[in-house]
């Protein structure tokens, strides 16, 4: 079966625009979500991981002029509101950067030993780890906040968890 190409509309004359993706079939998202699982281990650096974060609100900031334009053609949001909610999706990717290098958000407890407890209480130590690949489903309506670079996709990240994004179809 042939993938199904997707188009981009203009909201204000209805228009196709062009083609901006194809359907992807379920052998590609599977391959997709693979592909995601193997790079997991990239993200086990927290510095790393943190330096990617502000690395791709650099590249948003570099790109913004293309960026909120083609985001007005496609949504007719207008380029005050796009340039201010790409504003706040650079910010989140930062602050989120940020709680990576503090590392409170692992959540930390050691329990020490106690042998004279009873019963004896065990050395135990525990810690938030990443479960694994998260699929986030962008939103035609916050095209930066809430779709590929958005907050759901920012905070897996820092969490360590790869992500497959979904485009909305319009």
């Amino acid at each position: 079966m042939a993938a199904a190409p997707v188009w981009s509309v203009d909201p204000r004359t209805g228009k196709q625009r062009e083609q901006v993706a194809v359907e992807a079939t379920a052998q590609e998202v599977d391959a997709a979500v693979r592909a995601a699982e193997e790079a997991r281990e990239a993200l086990t650096d927290r510095t790393v991981r943190a330096a990617f974060l502000r690395s791709a609100a650099d590249e948003l900031e570099a790109a913004r002029d293309r960026l909120v334009e083609a985001a007005d053609a496609e949504t007719a949001l207008g380029p005050v509101r796009l340039t201010g909610e790409l504003a706040r999706t650079c910010y989140q990717l930062r602050a989120f950067a940020g709680i990576v290098e503090e590392g409170a958000f692992l959540d930390v407890v050691v329990d020490h030993p106690d042998d004279t407890a009873t019963p004896p209480i065990p050395d135990l130590r525990r810690y938030k780890i990443p479960l694994g690949v998260v699929a986030v489903y962008s939103a035609s309506n916050f095209p930066f906040a809430f779709s590929v670079a958005g907050g759901d996709t920012a905070s897996a990240l820092a969490a360590g968890c790869p992500v497959v994004v979904k485009a909305h179809p319009d």
